[in-house]
């Protein structure tokens, strides 16, 4: 398995048990998609998928619905996508993706948070060249799919991993799910083949993978680079945060 299964068994292991903060998360993301690609869902792909992950997280329907709404209503706030960069302590890269209205309140809170825990935001492009940026897809595995041979396929389309997942519901049933990535600029491209294809999509976005060398950290400095990154993800403006620390060993 590649890098990108590494960082994604961590990070779904640390996203059971925040629904509240998911909801607010895709909330924001599907505003933001509204805004720079109107509301009709047959002609905005990433609202598409972006209502898929929604229905696949249980999302109540009237949170998609306000969501949409807010967007098209002139008095809105102009939600605008922001990246912050930073180091932690120990020498760790952090990059900190945000959707915010509000540019003053959210810089001076990702600000407070790296100080808190002795860290230090820095200027853009400070370590945004130390991460890969991924589109990725969640579909579900089709019977008798051969995996084999669907990544054959997805390599004409930008695919660069592909590996089974699985899934357990609110009921305990287990399912099996098929994750892609792929290069950025490739989204349209592999979301077009999955939906052409007929695959069940459960959700498509970014992500980003560490390319520098990774931070190997013992428990101790662990625990103050995961409490950094607590402060972070509670925050309401941000919306992901990526870090060049190892993966823990449940993780691997």
């Amino acid at each position: 398995m590649g890098r990108a299964f590494e960082f994604r068994k961590e990070r779904k292991m640390k996203r059971w048990g925040h629904m509240a903060r998911i909801f607010t998360k895709l909330g924001k993301e599907i505003t933001v998609a509204v805004k720079q690609g109107g509301p009709d869902v047959a002609g905005n792909s990433r609202l598409r998928a972006l209502i898929a992950e929604a229905r696949s997280e249980n999302m109540p329907k009237e949170n998609v619905e306000r969501a949409i709404k807010k967007a098209t209503e002139s008095k809105s706030g102009d939600f605008k996508e922001v990246v912050y960069e930073g180091y932690g302590p120990y020498g760790v890269a952090v990059l900190v993706e945000t959707a915010t209205d509000n540019t003053t309140r959210t810089v001076a809170n990702v600000r407070s948070y790296f100080t808190k825990c002795g860290g230090t935001l820095g200027t853009s492009g400070s370590v945004a060249f130390m991460f890969d940026h991924k589109c990725v897809f969640r579909i579900k595995k089709a019977e008798g799919m051969d995996l084999e041979e669907f990544e054959l396929e997805l390599i004409d389309y930008g695919a660069e991993e592909v590996f089974e997942e699985s899934v357990e519901d609110k009921d305990g049933n287990e399912s099996q799910e098929v994750i892609i990535y792929g290069d950025f600029t490739s989204y349209g491209a592999i979301q077009k083949f999955i939906e052409d294809n007929g695959y069940e999509l459960e959700a498509g976005g970014f992500d980003r993978i560490p390319n520098a060398e990774l931070k190997e950290l013992d428990e101790e400095q662990r625990a103050t680079i995961n409490k950094l990154v607590g402060l972070l993800e509670d925050d309401e403006d941000v919306t992901n945060v990526y870090t060049t620390m190892k993966p823990g060993e449940d993780a691997e």
